[in-house]
């Protein structure tokens, strides 16, 4: 697959852009003022494995604030690069709290919100010069909910003189693309380096955001922040990010990204992060950590010990992975197989590193274990599943250890295992 930039920009130590891997982001919903508060969120959005985290800076409280909370992610032995989210006042701010400016690894500005007329170019041109003086890249972010309302005025004039004038959208799209390459250009104008420039330009539509991105790769070769903005809550959401995610990562269009997913109240913050491994790992980027296939049950599968097996499992290879990634090298990229009958489950459990088929209806009461391809036990009675999870442990230190001992050789092939 052909990435479109041919830039790179880092962040901190986390490179972004041109033969990089794709970036997972994500943004905490805390109160920044709030230093411990918004410093545990960020610890736990970077354990499920956000390699950027944005922050909200918003008031002087929250620019004073940051310092404090990098030293606490510090105290934690965390050092997962903080981005400064900028809105209206991010001039004053930036230029106000030194250390803060100082402190975060990267600056969003959205060039809709740094002000109107006159003081547009120079709140910009403040936010650049302080990103220069620091030496920190910018994300240019253009959102459609706070478009540069004097320049898309401006866009709309023109297009209603012409002789065949474009409708509202289609203006629209290149009014925001327009924002973000003008508000680049202007940016190295000023002296911002074109390694320190990432763009984005988010709607909440997966059709208009699909559009719009492919509008922008076209004029630029800065590397792209992709994303839904306000992409909603539950499946609405899931599928609506998961669609335009896919057909833009598949077109080579995005270096970093992040699924702006509302939480249900008291809900897991780092579903996002979940879910944009999710995608990356589905498109065959990125590992995260071993896929469990699961068929989805029928008539043939009136048992639900699959069901539950393949849920136990999904759930032991996530909590595992932390301590994994450590030691065992290549383990994200093991495939699993619970199946639930004998339709596909030989077949799937042959296609995985290591597959078991569990009876369906009518069929006799024992699990065939596949390694590697080939049959390697038969589970049966009332301990299937723990059975078959010691097994995977098993495989995963045989395969994935340091001794790399053949795993074939381990049992006969019809052997039961305790």
């Amino acid at each position: 697959m052909t990435r479109h930039a041919t830039k790179s920009v880092w962040v901190g130590q986390v490179p972004i852009g041109s033969c990089h891997p794709v970036v997972v982001q994500s943004m905490t919903n805390t109160d920044t003022a709030d230093a411990e508060g918004t410093a545990a969120q960020v610890v736990e959005l970077a354990a499920a494995g956000s390699e950027l985290v944005r922050i909200t800076v918003n008031t002087r409280a929250a620019a004073a604030a940051v310092p404090e909370i990098a030293a606490r992610l510090a105290d934690r032995g965390m050092r997962v690069p903080l981005i400064g989210d900028f809105h209206f006042n991010g001039h004053l701010l930036l230029a106000d709290y030194p250390e803060t400016a100082r402190t975060l690894a990267k600056y969003r500005i959205n060039p809709g919100n740094v002000g109107r007329g006159e003081r547009h170019d120079a709140n910009f041109e403040t936010m650049v010069r302080v990103a220069v003086l620091h030496d920190k890249p910018v994300r240019i972010g253009v959102n459609w909910g706070s478009l540069d309302q004097d320049l898309l005025t401006r866009m709309m004039d023109e297009n209603a003189a012409l002789a065949e004038p474009k409708d509202a959208r289609t203006v629209m799209l290149e009014a925001m693309v327009e924002s973000a390459v003008r508000s680049a250009e202007n940016a190295v104008a000023i002296g911002l380096g074109e390694d320190k420039i990432v763009l984005s330009v988010k709607m909440s539509g997966v059709t208009d955001v699909v559009e719009v991105y492919r509008k922008l790769a076209r004029r630029t070769d800065f590397p792209l922040h992709v994303g839904l903005t306000e992409a909603g809550l539950g499946s609405k959401a899931v599928v609506s990010t998961s669609a335009a995610l896919s057909i833009l990562l598949h077109e080579g269009i995005g270096d970093t990204i992040r699924a702006s997913l509302t939480p249900r109240p008291g809900g897991d913050r780092a579903e996002e992060v979940r879910l944009c491994q999710q995608v990356l790992q589905s498109l065959g980027l990125r590992h995260f950590v071993p896929q469990v296939a699961a068929c989805p049950g029928c008539g043939r599968t009136t048992s639900t010990v699959f069901q539950s097996l393949a849920d136990e499992i999904q759930t032991y290879l996530a909590d595992r992975m932390p301590a994994w990634r450590t030691r065992y090298v290549g383990v994200e990229q093991m495939r699993v197989a619970v199946m639930g009958c004998i339709v596909n489950g030989p077949g799937e459990s042959k296609h995985a590193d290591i597959g078991i088929s569990l009876p369906g209806t009518g069929e006799a009461p024992t699990a065939p274990v596949y390694v590697d391809g080939a049959k390697f036990c038969t589970l049966k009675g009332d301990t299937i599943a723990r059975d078959f999870t010691k097994l995977v442990d098993e495989y995963v230190e045989r395969r994935f250890g340091t001794t790399r001992t053949a795993y074939a050789a381990a049992a006969p092939e019809e052997s039961p295992r305790p």
